[in-house]
């Protein structure tokens, strides 16, 4: 594949995050307290710093983005407070491009939630966590607040009565769960952050990591983010990260995958040019159709970006 083509290649980053922690620090405190433990080590690093689209735009400089997908980024509090922040953000910077909003889907009140954040244009729906404990092994099932709740299940259908996408970070041992909510509840978007979180990288685990990823593979609805897979205490590995991601793709196919950079929390472990040049490299030999999917087209169809 041409230097050219892909120094070229638009990219639509459909995993970012942005903060205000001088203006919003109390809604921010795992970035604002103290650092915190996390998958990659500490938060040192990004422990008290604003994240705007300025700084966004320095560390994107040497590729060509065009729009992004705004993450929720752990708002605490009220759920309309981050979007409307987002709004104004938009209208002064013209980032992000579109966003998802945060719903705890096991709650009582979120068919009036996703009612709420539907008004907003600019979201496309909401990234939530269902899994207690990211880290550690945890395979069982039916847990409260977990995919298998009936709360969370009425939750998620919710989502696809306003046409919402539903995004979930869990670890891979939480995909047979993943699956059975895609099958019961076929027509919703869900996509799957991180790549399963492939974190442990042993022989056992990334067999168990691909039997898991596998069990999505039958649901069209269910896409896949390609991100996330930076190792502790902060590096990222091309040619293994490289491995992961060809396999990933191969189980659920270039049209359901898509690049992403989760920036700036991936900084932590790499720089924005360190990660997509990574990315590049580990597709360069595919067509070119297809690399231009899984950087552009794939995320820029599923958000509805214009």
């Amino acid at each position: 594949m041409s230097d050219t083509f892909l120094r070229d290649l638009p990219i639509v980053d459909p995993h970012q995050h942005f903060w205000d922690l001088k203006a919003n620090a109390a809604q921010y405190p795992h970035w604002a307290s103290k650092p915190a433990p996390f998958r990659y080590g500490s938060t040192q690093k990004l422990f008290g710093k604003d994240y705007l689209p300025a700084d966004y735009r320095r560390d994107t400089a040497d590729h060509n983005v065009v729009a992004t997908v705004h993450v929720q980024a752990g708002w605490a509090g009220d759920p309309l407070g981050e979007a409307r922040w987002l709004a104004a953000l938009r209208k002064r910077e013209g980032l992000p491009s579109v966003a998802l909003g945060q719903a705890i889907l096991h709650r009582e009140d979120v068919a009036e939630t996703i009612a709420d954040l539907a008004g907003f244009d600019f979201l496309r729906g909401i990234r939530t966590k269902p899994t207690q404990e990211e880290n550690t092994f945890d395979d069982t099932r039916g847990r409260p607040g977990s995919m298998d709740d009936p709360a969370w299940r009425r939750g998620f259908a919710a989502l696809g009565e306003k046409g919402f996408i539903c995004e979930v970070q869990v670890p891979w041992w939480d995909l047979q769960a993943m699956a059975d909510a895609a099958r019961d509840h076929p027509g919703i978007p869900f996509v799957l952050n991180h790549t399963g979180l492939p974190a442990d990288r042993s022989r056992e685990g990334l067999a168990g990591w691909r039997k898991a990823l596998a069990l999505l593979a039958p649901f069209p609805d269910v896409r896949l983010k390609l991100s996330g897979i930076g190792l502790p205490p902060g590096s990222w590995p091309e040619e293994e990260n490289g491995r992961i991601v060809r396999e990933a793709i191969a189980i659920l196919g270039w049209e359901r995958c898509m690049f992403a950079s989760n920036f700036p929390v991936d900084s932590l472990v790499a720089s924005f040019d360190t990660i997509y040049t990574g990315f590049k490299r580990a597709v360069a030999d595919m067509p070119r159709e297809q690399i231009r999917a899984l950087f552009h087209d794939n995320a820029k169809a599923l958000y509805r970006i214009a």
